[in-house]
């Protein structure tokens, strides 16, 4: 009962947030918990974060197999310092979700928090909806101060 309660207030604050990521997969939870089996449930919970990275990386690289970043784009990244500056922070970035993934996985208590931080974010300082794993990244950088 738990769930259904938890998964209603992130629906709620998602809802409220104007965020349709957060709201659409607390629905999605929720309606699978009404299936009679549990597998789909289970491969959510497996593989569900490896489909999302999935599929988030195809729509960063859509505009490369659209032919819209020509390669003369990815010589300039490397000649320019803000093209190096920003290979850099995509490097720290991907650390920092790696080691947020991690962390969500070790202490799955981090989930609801970090979930309810990004949704203030977004509803009240205009903040954009970047995940929970580059927050967990950034907690993880602290962790070892939280124990």
């Amino acid at each position: 009962m738990d769930a259904y309660i938890i998964l209603g207030i992130v629906i709620v604050l998602g809802v409220f947030s104007n965020n349709a990521a957060v709201w659409i997969a607390a629905l999605g939870l929720i309606i699978l918990r009404f299936i009679p089996f549990e597998q789909p449930l289970l491969w959510t919970h497996q593989y569900g974060l490896k489909i999302g990275i999935s599929v988030l990386t195809m729509g960063v690289l859509s505009p490369i197999a659209l032919d819209k970043i020509p390669l003369s784009n990815l010589v300039h990244t490397f000649k320019s310092m803000s093209g190096m500056i920003a290979i850099l922070v995509g490097i720290f970035v991907a650390y920092l979700g790696g080691k947020g993934a991690g962390l969500l996985t070790a202490q799955p208590h981090f989930v609801t928090g970090l979930l309810i931080g990004t949704i203030v974010g977004v509803a009240f300082f205009r903040g954009v909806p970047v995940g929970p794993l580059i927050a967990a990244g950034m907690l993880s950088l602290f962790a070892h101060w939280l124990k």
